[in-house]
């Protein structure tokens, strides 16, 4: 019964904004809460339907409300856990990523887990090829800058991975992420001027490159250039490619930059 009538709700929804109000206003963010952490798969997908079929801009701005929050935190939970959810992935990509502010709050309240799924989706809506119009450019300005902040702050943390111990640490994953969104961002001619002129991000890589280098001469290590690994860890281990995507970054951020060329 439960599974028919979020069906019904998303069908009646599709299209008629009137009914899309009306259901959120009887429905958030109780019954999404109670329906998105429900014990049945398929109960969980609908209402994720039911959800995305609601939303615009407007209604994800009242994400940001501390109460609401919890909604838009579970439904990465969904995603994370239920990866062939694809509505949990397009409310993510087509909704919530359009507001900076609450990517900004989500983050904050993630788990470095969750943070590394978080940049997944927002590594899928960058590699889009599709043409944007100058706000959502805007939009992912704001991102960048967010992300870069979050690089510079963290990129120490990838030292950890030079012990064995902490071989999987996840601050170090997540700021592998990082890197790799901020690769994908510097490739796009759109967002390359703005990362350019970004005090600090040039250096912060630069420095890291330094000390990654340096840690893989000192000992036997996931930065030693030499390092023999055996079988599938070569492929598998996400810190394979950390200098490499350094050097990227920085090649980019020099492209037809004499500014930032001079300082390298």
């Amino acid at each position: 019964a439960l599974r028919c009538s979020l069906q019904f709700l998303g069908n009646i929804a599709a299209g008629n904004v009137d009914s899309q109000n009306s259901i959120w206003k009887c429905a958030f963010p109780d019954l999404f809460l109670t329906c998105l952490t429900y014990n049945d798969e398929k109960v969980v997908a609908y209402c994720c339907m039911v959800l995305f079929t609601c939303l615009n801009l407007e209604k994800v701005r009242t994400l940001l409300d501390p109460g609401n929050l919890t909604v838009a935190l579970h439904v990465l939970k969904v995603y994370k856990e239920q990866l062939e959810s694809e509505w949990s992935f397009l409310i993510v990509t087509d909704h919530l990523l359009k507001c900076p502010e609450l990517v900004k709050a989500l983050y904050a309240k993630l788990s470095n887990q969750e943070r590394v799924t978080l940049l997944e989706l927002i590594m899928a809506k960058v590699s889009e090829k599709n043409p944007v119009t100058s706000e959502e450019m805007n939009v992912f300005m704001r991102h960048a800058d967010f992300l870069a902040g979050c690089f510079q702050e963290k990129c120490e943390a990838v030292l950890k991975l030079t012990s064995a111990v902490d071989a999987e640490d996840e601050e170090a994953l997540v700021t592998i992420r990082l890197l790799d969104v901020l690769c994908e961002m510097t490739s796009n001619n759109g967002q390359l001027e703005h990362l350019q002129a970004l005090p600090g991000l040039l250096e912060t890589a630069i420095d890291t490159l330094r000390l990654t280098h340096l840690a893989g001469k000192q000992a036997v290590n996931i930065f030693t250039a030499t390092h023999a690994m055996t079988g599938q860890e070569e492929i598998s281990h996400p810190a394979v490619g950390f200098k490499s995507h350094l050097i990227r970054l920085i090649g980019n951020l020099c492209y037809k930059n004499k500014e930032n060329q001079d300082k390298v």
